[in-house]
């Protein structure tokens, strides 16, 4: 039986292979599965641009192999702007709020024609507040750091990505932040929900109270609350900067744990965290609301390799196991993630991403081999 390196050793007592979850319905909502007449539970695909679709089709043809019964419901979110905005089309909006679960490729925004980031708008349609990034050493691709192991829960819908922003006068533009007590509440409570239940002994929150009083003071006092609910859970607090300079010094000080943060931070350290393991094509995520979720790869569409099945599929199928989590499938998720995982370990069929040589193709075939 493969066996997970060391980093995984406390996390393997409880569940060996239960490496990338979700914290439950107690926080996110009840999952209501939608079956098609075969029993298949139904999930919305967005494969995205660039080398989307060909990620995509790995995930469908491992999940093929792997008898997952899941039914695919395949949608195209391409905007357009009605008054000015930009707009998801309707099949694809009700697609997700009908399926409350959707698998998403990398997508690009059109450039230079008045839309906004195709991620943003999902977020905001959707209310996902909480977005999860687990960062994780992967046995067999050596980063110059071992044994990371923490997950970033980031504030989804406010912060400096509230969008508001406006030219005071010529040559001075102003950009608005906001946090709010709710936003905050529901995202803290959320991250200790997680560490409960997936067997992480502390929460810390990052901030920059020291400068930003009001508004950064306002999370970090609710997170502070909110770790009154849950005594078994140790909190701390740091800085954000000291948290950047810390992390890459030694990122075992943040392992173990759960960090959760404004929306602006947590888009910065969970890709600095990404790049400690390897980069985005090894780092699944998870966006959670409360109606629907959504979990994707979150590297770019890569253009320049797009239809040459050179495309790593890793991040794509570690969020789907996530996904499958989410949705209670343990057993189907270990199965895809000990697959995935063995086969990175084996080193044989590395994509150029991950310095070897091998195809898409030849390292879902891989995958599929090691069911």
């Amino acid at each position: 039986m493969f066996t997970l390196r060391p980093v995984f050793s406390n996390l393997a007592k409880k569940n060996l292979l239960r490496t990338y979850s979700s914290a439950s319905s107690k926080v996110t909502g009840v999952y209501v599965p939608n079956k098609d007449e075969s029993g298949n539970y139904v999930v919305t695909l967005i494969p995205g641009d660039g080398i989307g679709p060909e990620i995509s089709s790995s995930v469908k043809r491992i999940y093929k192999a792997a008898n997952i019964p899941i039914s695919w419901e395949e949608v195209d979110v391409t905007p357009f702007l009605r008054d000015g905005k930009t707009v998801i089309p309707d099949e694809a909006l009700h697609s997700v709020k009908k399926n409350s679960i959707a698998l998403k490729g990398p997508l690009a925004t059109p450039i230079g024609k008045g839309h906004v980031s195709l991620n943003l708008t999902l977020r905001r349609t959707f209310d996902l507040y909480a977005n999860v990034r687990p960062c994780r050493s992967i046995e067999g691709y050596k980063t110059p750091y071992d044994n990371v192991d923490t997950v970033i829960i980031r504030e989804n819908t406010e912060g400096e990505y509230s969008g508001i922003e406006h030219e005071v006068i010529d040559g001075v533009v102003q950009s608005i932040k906001i946090i709010t007590r709710e936003a905050s509440e529901r995202v803290a409570r959320y991250a200790f929900q997680y560490a409960l239940e997936n067997g992480r002994g502390r929460v810390t929150a990052v901030h920059k109270a020291n400068i930003m009083r009001l508004s950064d003071g306002l999370f970090l006092n609710v997170c502070q609350e909110i770790a009154k609910e849950y005594p078994s859970i140790k909190f701390d607090e740091v800085l954000l900067d000291r948290a950047c300079l810390q992390i890459t010094q030694d990122p075992n000080m943040y392992g173990d744990r759960v960090m959760v943060m404004p929306n602006l931070y947590g888009d910065i350290l969970s890709d600095m965290c990404a790049g400690l393991i390897g980069g985005l094509g090894l780092t699944p995520s998870g966006n959670i609301g409360k109606s629907a979720s959504i979990f994707e790869s979150v590297h770019g569409t890569a253009p320049d390799i797009a239809g040459q099945d050179k495309a790593n599929p890793t991040a794509l199928l570690l969020s789907s196991v996530m996904m499958l989590r989410h949705m209670h499938l343990t057993t189907h998720a270990d199965k895809v993630e000990s697959a995935v995982l063995k086969t990175i370990a084996q080193s044989q069929f590395l994509t150029g991403d991950l310095g070897g040589r091998s195809t898409n193709t030849l390292f879902t075939d891989a995958i599929i081999k090691n069911l």
